[in-house]
């Protein structure tokens, strides 16, 4: 036992010292940007996140004990209905991540087991699928649209669906600075993470053009630069690079974060794509392991116009909540890559939503009609909450829109006068005030008023969208395939996550509504659902 012990010690000293002469040998990351006074500005405003963490003692992410294995996940508190009279406001940010729909396939179709349910974020599985909505035909970068039909798990509710489709680059994708920071630490000594990663990545490089330019830094319990800032057009290069990695120590994800950035930003495109593209299972055991320190690092850099794509791998130590908390704080998007299938559907079908970002921090407020609405709750989105006056606050972080992608939003509605079972939370009776009379607008057909407010990338002050929306009292048979195959996916999250909102929702039904509401199905992504539910219906 103690010849494997010096074993593996003599093998994480001989990474270290490959790692260190890797950046003695490459042009140093640390040296200061040159050209404009924009590249100084970008620079001072990333700096105060790099300093403050050089001397930062290692401590252990909060809520995890040191020696804690198995997959980390945030818990979830389910969104409750909230009476439209007392709360009339929603607000929250969008999310375009899919990593939870990936997780969750890789439970059912290649562990065998039902999901953890704080792995299951119902907003995510929604957005995995990409819908037809309309895209946008005037000003502004994205179009939005409402349905409204009855929700099949409970029918004498309403169910509220908010669509909103970015805008589709049209002339060629704008140049790319892209850093791949790559963990090589010894957890991704698994054929589904280090050699998946490659592979992906590779998927990737194939893509990349003349105009783009990728460096790779890697981290095991210390960070180098394995390849400069390299041309798109030099892919053997790359790949050869990709090729050599191997896998081996603990994880300084923190140091590999610092140096990938400083890279990005001495190669900075002004009106470009800049882009950290961090790959990991998210184990960040050495170095800076702090989650706050880690994403106020990605945050600073955000402001700076460095941009984060993270991109998880495996389970057994995969940290969920660090990585999603990550791309949340750093005008990013969050993926799982499980298989090949998903590596390329991430990184070849959906590369442009997944790199260009056409707008950032979207926010969405929806104003109840209390002559119209009962009650109301937000279906998934619980860790994307704002409260009512950070709409106005151009100040407060949300969410990106990348081209192309799609967003959608699930509202269940409890109509004005109607039977339900339903608890609602409520307050007690206000003694210093009293609702007031009903505007002129409640005394309308209108169940709610849609408000979003988005900054283009480059931005600082947002632009304000809002319409009212009516209720067609259409019954949910009558509602639109896209509409439909969106209620199976939410009524398969809420059961699932056996949530006391799930109704009448079954298995066979998600199964006979989401066959129904199959349409086109490029990709075979929607099939591959329904062989999930079937997967699901069987272990359960």
């Amino acid at each position: 036992m103690s010849a494997v012990r010096c074993l593996c010690a003599l093998s994480c000293m001989l990474l270290v010292g490959l790692l260190t002469g890797c950046k003695s040998e490459m042009r140093s990351a640390y040296s200061p940007a040159v050209g404009s006074s924009e590249s100084s500005d970008r620079e001072t405003a990333a700096e105060s996140a790099l300093e403050p963490m050089a001397g930062m003692p290692a401590r252990p992410d909060e809520g995890r004990g040191p020696g804690v294995a198995g997959d980390r996940y945030e818990r979830i508190l389910e969104n409750e209905f909230r009476a439209a009279g007392a709360n009339p406001l929603s607000t929250f940010s969008i999310d375009v991540d899919s990593a939870s729909y990936a997780k969750v396939r890789q439970y059912l179709m290649q562990q065998g087991m039902m999901p953890n349910p704080d792995a299951v974020r119902i907003e995510e599985l929604v957005n995995y699928f990409v819908y037809d909505y309309e895209p946008p035909t005037g000003e502004h970068p994205f179009a939005a649209h409402v349905e409204v039909a009855a929700a099949p798990w409970r029918p004498e509710h309403r169910l509220v669906r908010i669509g909103i489709k970015g805008k589709e680059i049209e002339q060629e994708r704008p140049a790319g600075n892209l850093v791949f920071l790559l963990d090589v630490s010894g957890s991704m000594d698994q054929p589904n993470k280090l050699p998946l990663l490659k592979r992906g990545m590779k998927m990737l490089v194939d893509q990349l053009g003349e105009n783009d330019r990728a460096a790779i830094v890697v981290y095991a319990g210390a960070a180098g630069q394995v390849l400069d800032s390299t041309s798109g057009d030099e892919k053997q290069t790359i790949l050869d690079a990709l090729e050599r990695l191997q896998a081996g120590g603990s994880t300084n994800g923190g140091e590999g974060m610092r140096l990938a950035y400083r890279i990005a930003l001495d190669n900075f495109i002004q009106g470009g794509t800049n882009r950290v593209l961090l790959c990991t299972d998210g184990d960040f055991n050495v170095g800076t392991t702090n989650k706050g320190d880690i994403v106020r690092l990605a945050e600073q850099h955000a402001k700076a116009g460095v941009f984060l794509t993270v991109l998880g791998f495996g389970m057994g130590n995969h940290n969920d909540d660090m990585l999603e908390t990550l791309s949340n704080k750093a005008n990013g998007n969050y993926a799982f890559i499980d298989s090949d299938h998903e590596a390329r559907r991430v990184l070849v079908e959906q590369m442009n939503a997944t790199l260009v970002t056409i707008a950032k921090d979207v926010k969405i407020q929806v104003e109840f009609n209390p002559a119209q609405v009962e009650a109301w709750r937000l279906i998934g989105y619980e860790n994307r909450l704002l409260a009512a006056e950070d709409f106005n606050d151009d100040k407060k972080d949300a969410g990106e829109i990348g081209a192309g992608h799609t967003v959608t939003a699930l509202y269940e509605v409890i109509p004005a006068g109607a039977e339900s079972e339903v608890a609602v939370a409520d307050v007690d009776e206000l003694k210093y005030q009293r609702q007031g009379e009903l505007s002129e607008a409640a005394q309308t057909d209108e169940l709610l008023t849609l408000k979003i407010r988005y900054k283009a990338p480059e931005e600082d002050e947002s632009t304000l969208i809002a319409f009212p929306v009516e209720d067609s009292e259409a019954q949910f048979g009558a509602a639109g395939g896209d509409f439909q195959f969106a209620a199976a996916v939410a009524s398969f999250g809420m059961l699932l996550r056996d949530s006391q909102f799930k109704g009448d929702a079954t298995y066979d039904a998600v199964e006979e509504i989401a066959t129904s509401a199959l349409g086109d199905d490029p990709g075979g992504y929607r099939t591959e659902f329904i062989e999930m539910v079937r997967r699901a219906t069987e272990l359960k």
